[in-house]
This record gives C-alpha cells, sequence and structure tokens, in this order.
C-alpha cells in the first residue's frame, strides 16, 4: 500500500475524528457523572454503535482474523460463543441501570463496594479491573503497531504506529470525556461495517464467489474446516478462550459501566440489538478475512498479520484498503480511550476517593484526568514489548477480570454474600491467574481463566457462608431490583 496515501487517510481520520469530538462537548463537564457517564443521557442509536466499536477492536479485525489464520473454523465457534454471553446484557443490563440511577453509581466496582458494604470491595475490584486492562490496552496499541507496520511494508514502523494510537486515545478522552469517545465512536464504528463488509465481497469474488472460496478449503486445507483441525483448538484451549470471554459483557468493566450510561431502558434495548446485529456481520467478516488470507498466504509465522496483508494485496483498491485500514485503527483507538477512561474512573472514584474519604467529586475528576496519561503511557511500554498472537493475549486478560463475576452474579441475587467473600475471591483467584500467565502454566492442562473462575466462585461462597452479611442493603438493594423488574415487566 502507498504509504503517502496512508498518510493522507490518518491525516483526514484525525481531522474529522477531532471535528466530532469537539462538537459533542456539552454542558460544562465538571463532575464524574458528566464526563464519565455522560450524564446518563446517551441514546440508543449512539449507544449501540459506541458499544460495538468499544467491543470490536483491533482484537477483531487483527486478532480474530489472525486466530482464524492459524486455527480455523474453530476461531468461528469462540466468537459465536462470545456473541451469546452478550445475551447476558439483556438480563443483567436492566439491573445496573436501575441501581445506577437509584444510588448514582458511577463505576461498578463502586457499586460492588457500596452493595456488600465495604470500601475495600470497591478498591480491590478496581486495582484488579486496572491490572488486567491494561495488557488489553497495550494489545490494541500492538494491533495499530501491527497494522500500519503490515500494510506499509515497514516504511511505518510498529513503534510510530503505537504512539500515534496513544496519543490519540489521551486527545479523545480529554475533549469531552465519554460523549466526545461515544460520538467519535459512532463513526468509526459505520466506517468499519462498510467499509470491511465491502472488502469481503472483493475477497469472495477473487476467489471465484462463495463456492470457489469453500472449495479451495475444501481442497488444499480441508483441516481449516473441522474442529481440532490443525490441532490449535484442542477441547481445553477452545473452552479456556471462550469462557472468559462468554462473561466478557459484565467482567470487563469499559463494557458494564456503559450499562449505566444509556437515557432509558428503551435505549438499552436499541443497544443491545444494535450491538448484536454489528457484531454477527463483525464475525463473519473477521472470519472471512482469516481464510482468505491462509488461501493466498498460508506461510506467514505470524498470524497478527494476516489482516495486514489482506489491505495489501492486490484483491482489494486501494482507496478502500486505506480506508478500511483507518476504520480497524479508529476501533483500537476507541477502545483504548473507553479503558482509560473506566480506569481513571475506577481509581478516582473507588481507590483515592475511598482512601481520601473527604474528596469532593471535583477533585476526583481532577485525579481521574490525571490518571488517563499515565495509564496511556503504561499500556504504550507493554505494547512495546510487541508478544505475539493478539487474541489470545486479549483472552489472558479476560481470564483475570473473570474472577469477579461471582461477586457481580451475588451482588444482585445472592443475599448472603459478603465483603470477605468477595475480597477472598477477587484477590486470591486474580494472583492465581497472574502467576499462571506470567509462567504460562495450564495446571492438568486446564487454562487460567477456568481456574479462576472455578476458585474466585468456590471462595466467594464458602467465605460468604462463614462471614455476616450485611443484611439491611442486601434486602434494600435486591428487593429494589425485584420489585422494578416486577413494575417494568407487567
Amino acid at each position: 500500500m502507498n504509504t503517502t496515501m496512508i498518510w493522507t487517510g490518518i491525516v483526514i481520520y484525525i481531522v474529522i475524528a477531532i471535528i466530532i469530538a469537539l462538537l459533542s462537548r456539552q454542558g460544562k463537564q465538571s463532575n464524574m457523572t458528566s464526563y464519565f457517564l455522560g450524564d446518563r443521557k446517551l441514546g440508543g442509536f449512539v449507544s449501540a454503535l459506541s458499544y460495538s466499536a468499544t467491543t470490536y477492536s483491533a482484537f477483531m479485525l487483527v486478532g480474530l482474523a489472525g486466530l482464524t489464520y492459524s486455527g480455523g473454523v474453530g476461531a468461528l465457534g469462540f466468537e459465536l460463543i462470545y456473541l451469546m454471553g452478550v445475551s447476558l446484557v439483556a438480563f443483567f443490563g436492566p439491573r445496573y441501570w436501575l441501581v445506577g440511577k437509584k444510588y448514582g453509581y458511577v463505576t461498578p466496582s463502586q457499586m460492588l463496594g457500596d452493595r456488600y458494604q465495604h470500601r475495600g470491595v470497591a478498591i480491590a475490584v478496581a486495582i484488579a479491573n486496572g491490572l488486567f486492562l491494561i495488557p488489553y490496552s497495550a494489545v490494541q496499541l500492538a494491533g495499530i503497531g501491527y497494522l500500519l507496520q503490515g500494510v506499509s511494508n515497514q516504511a511505518i514502523t510498529f513503534s510510530t504506529g503505537v504512539i500515534i494510537a496513544t496519543l490519540l486515545a489521551i486527545v479523545f478522552s480529554y475533549i469531552a470525556g465519554i460523549r466526545s469517545v461515544a460520538w467519535t465512536d459512532s463513526l468509526q464504528s459505520l466506517f468499519m461495517i462498510i467499509g470491511s463488509t465491502l472488502v469481503v465481497i472483493f475477497l469472495v469474488n477473487k476467489l471465484g464467489g462463495i463456492s470457489g472460496f469453500f472449495s479451495q478449503l475444501e481442497t488444499h486445507s480441508p483441516e481449516m474446516l473441522t474442529v481440532p483441525g490443525n490441532g490449535f483448538f484442542s477441547f481445553w484451549t477452545f473452552l479456556g478462550l471462550t469462557i472468559p470471554w462468554f462473561f466478557f459483557s459484565i467482567s470487563n468493566p469499559q463494557v458494564s459501566q456503559r450499562l449505566f450510561m444509556p437515557a432509558s431502558l428503551k435505549s438499552m434495548r436499541q443497544m443491545l440489538i444494535g450491538f448484536m446485529i454489528f457484531g454477527f456481520i463483525y464475525t463473519i467478516v473477521a472470519i472471512t478475512w482469516g481464510f482468505t488470507a491462509f488461501i493466498l498466504n498460508p506461510g506467514m509465522e505470524n498470524a497478527d498479520l494476516a489482516t495486514p496483508f489482506i489491505l495489501s494485496s492486490d484483491a482489494i483498491p486501494s482507496v478502500l484498503a486505506v480506508i478500511v485500514m483507518i476504520g480497524i485503527m479508529a476501533a483500537a483507538i476507541s477502545t483504548i480511550d473507553s479503558i482509560l477512561l473506566t480506569v481513571s474512573s475506577l481509581f478516582a472514584k473507588d481507590v483515592y476517593g475511598n482512601i481520601r474519604k473527604n474528596s469532593n467529586d471535583q477533585t476526583q475528576l481532577k485525579v481521574g484526568k490525571i490518571v488517563i496519561p499515565i495509564i496511556a503511557i503504561l499500556a504504550f511500554l507493554f505494547a512495546e514489548l510487541q508478544l505475539n498472537l493478539i487474541a489470545v493475549l486479549s483472552v489472558a486478560s479476560s481470564a483475570g477480570l473473570i474472577v469477579v463475576v461471582p461477586a457481580i452474579i451475588g451482588c444482585f441475587f445472592w443475599k448472603k454474600g459478603t465483603a470477605a467473600g468477595v475480597l477472598s475471591s477477587v484477590i486470591i483467584a486474580g494472583l492465581l491467574v497472574c502467576i499462571l500467565e506470567i509462567f504460562q502454566l495450564n495446571p492438568l492442562g486446564i487454562a487460567s481463566g477456568l481456574w479462576g473462575l472455578s476458585v474466585s466462585t468456590i471462595l466467594f461462597i464458602v467465605i460468604s457462608l462463614l462471614t455476616k452479611a450485611p443484611k439491611q442493603k442486601a434486602d434494600e438493594f435486591i428487593d429494589y431490583i425485584k420489585n422494578e423488574m416486577k413494575r417494568i415487566n407487567a
């Protein structure tokens, strides 16, 4: 791909995105709710596109395409199970929204701290979330680095791509908080879905139509259409990848925090429907790209270069390739800036706010803004390590975040859950996942996420049964949700 054309596309994208971010500014953005939740007034259409752009990032069109290139059709099963997991939003979403409005929660960990009546819960969950989200942010940065490096044939270095992404994520986060992020997300989503779908049409046409596409796979690489196929997707590998991703919509705070933002439950339903449509199309797109890269160039050492290979091939018109490249880049940035805002709000509200008990909302907002570039720099340094296989690293982050799931479910449905149960499950299971990931251990052939979820569930239940639950708060919290859900569904 022509380097001048790439730089021209990047400059045009930056100008348009900054203009939209500036236009999105409303009000003074002078408190935590306004800056991090958009005053809980996001409409359904913007929520759907922003939720999609935040969820589907470099992981999808770079990572999932690479996973398909490495393991074949098992990647499709992995992603479809994730889509099934998004149905959890239909169940938990209204509950998050109801208690968010009633109690004024800004972060999911703030909700847990209040529900279990213990500041330590909010602090521990916030720190655990931040710890595991920094590698996930780095994955997005690395995705952009690989993308620009690949499509420019090394003319643009990996580090240049990472630096551009880091700076843009910081700028978009600062301009208007979640409002600028949501509106730039919306623009990016539309670019992505239209451009990437057009690429699929060109690719399938080049390979002789749909029948020709599958015929080539069946003839030359039939193992790519079976599970475990070439051996990449063994049963335990598949399970280890899919289970953490199944709970993504409630375990990842940059996503679950968005359940506090819709203006109404109707807006939330529109968000969910829009996301499911977007997700299904995007899944087919990413899988097709991975298969096509394998058909055209089966010998690549780094599977994450499958997408750059597709976009720089002669099968795609240059202008379309640049548009899609910008779309992927924008998507990755949309995930990073969302994570920057979420982690900074976690630190400001749940860590700083609980340690400095007398701090007010404005002070916490200032702290949150100070933290944004610090987190971005940490993610940048992590990305510079250039660890391979983006999708696997993304799942490793989700494996760490999944240890909070038992506490989240207990928060809404189990009155006997206690702060001691939450703290033991999050801290011990979180440390276990860290050790397994750092030393690349799979005891009994089982992945870290499965160990993390199993240990955290057992600890949460057992320790809770041995300690005293905050009965008054549990009754108030759960009974309120139960009564409101009855009223809504009546």
